[in-house]
């Protein structure tokens, strides 16, 4: 059975109220105008989530909603605000969709899809996974409690700054 993980880091935020905690920050100019870029790259591609397993910061709710994509089960959570890989994983063991969108932060985000890939797609920003980087992998399981690291393949990979062009 296939099964579709769309990992994405949030969209740019904002730095201009420095009395807000970082959980707090929302998007900024470029981060909206981003967010419903890797959207339409998504629906047009057909790699659209049934299930939301996101960081619950605003800069990830806002990424979301940005985004113009629906999914039957959305979770927030407070584990995965800043989550590393680990912390990911085990969430996304639990989900029950058949393609699933994890929107986290960097270092993890960037960590866990290096860790999940069989090979990393020939793109020089893979790596450092800039803000609104997602990254579509497909595993051949029967469930997500049953994905191991180093067996997805990478169907696509885009960055917002590509799509805007």
């Amino acid at each position: 059975m296939i099964h579709t993980l769309i990992l994405t880091r949030h969209a740019k935020s904002s730095w201009d109220e420095p009395n807000l905690s970082d959980h707090e920050r929302p998007l900024n100019k470029r981060g909206r105008a981003s967010a419903p870029a890797i959207g339409s790259w998504l629906k047009k591609n057909g790699w659209v989530p049934d299930e939301l397993l996101s960081s619950n910061s605003v800069r990830t709710r806002e990424t979301w909603d940005h985004m113009g994509l629906h999914a039957e089960n959305a979770y927030y959570a407070y584990d995965l605000y800043l989550a590393g890989p680990d912390a990911m994983l085990a969430e996304l063991k639990t989900a029950t969709g058949r393609t699933v969108m994890m929107l986290g932060h960097n270092p993890g985000i960037a960590q866990f899809a290096a860790q999940l890939v069989e090979t990393a797609p020939e793109h020089a920003r893979f790596h450092d996974y800039p803000t609104c980087a997602t990254t579509v992998i497909q595993f051949e399981i029967d469930k997500w409690s049953d994905i191991q690291k180093q067996s997805g393949k990478v169907l696509g990979f885009a960055i917002p700054r590509e799509l805007l062009k």
